[in-house]
């Protein structure tokens, strides 16, 4: 379910940046912003490149399980 949020306009502008540069739109780059901040408040001692792999990950495609022979 989608709800509307009022956010602060520097922040929809530094998103609108970020968004162009990584190809998304600006809510999904609200939403990966907001990804990162929760993985790392709930693992403080990750690092963000960790983090960003795990986010990685989480989009790719479930390959299944490999088949020997």
């Amino acid at each position: 379910m989608a709800v509307n949020v009022k956010l602060p306009e520097e922040l929809v502008s530094q998103a609108k940046h970020y968004a162009r540069v990584e190809h998304r739109s600006v809510p999904k780059q609200i939403e990966y912003w907001s990804q990162i901040g929760k993985i790392a408040a709930e693992n403080p001692d990750l690092p963000f490149s960790v983090i960003r792999e795990i986010l990685i990950a989480d989009q790719e495609e479930a390959v299944g399980e490999y088949q020997f022979g």
